[in-house]
């Protein structure tokens, strides 16, 4: 189980292997996705928080990544943080997601990225539900709800 040190330890030293890797141009990611999502994914922007389509929402399922269709989280480990972003304690598996040290705006925190593509998802923190203890805040535009998949 994932906990606040791993990440920790994967953003400092690196997040397994994952699966695979999908890369494209920033022009033929721009034709894909919508303005938001490209803000979003792309140029690690974010949604203004309690805007996004999947805060609220409680249809099981798993979420993917917009980008490339990795699945990322499951619904079942969607919780109600009250921070305006879905909220999530653990990913579906260990090698999907990628950590990275993020330094921006005078904050220390860690940003979460799709591991196959490189999409920016949003950050997680060491305030979330036990086992875990830890709450992946990720925006709406970079997520797609495959409903009834689990």
């Amino acid at each position: 189980m994932i906990n606040w040190q791993k990440v920790q330890e994967y953003a400092q030293n690196g997040t397994p292997e994952p699966p695979q890797r999908i890369e494209k141009s920033e022009d033929e990611w721009q034709k894909e996705l919508t303005e938001e999502q490209f803000q979003i994914t792309r140029m690690h922007g974010t949604e203004q928080p309690h805007s996004g389509e999947y805060c609220e929402a409680h249809q099981p399922g798993l979420y993917a990544c917009v980008c490339c269709g990795t699945q990322l989280f499951d619904s079942g480990e969607k919780f109600e943080s009250g921070s305006g972003w879905p909220s999530f304690s653990e990913p579906v598996q260990k090698n999907v997601i990628r950590y990275k040290t993020d330094n921006s705006f005078g904050m220390r925190r860690i940003e979460v990225l799709c591991n196959i593509c490189d999409a920016h998802l949003g950050h997680v923190f060491p305030d979330g539900p036990e086992p875990t203890g830890l709450r992946y805040c990720i925006n709406s535009a970079s997520l797609k709800l495959l409903e009834g998949e689990s």
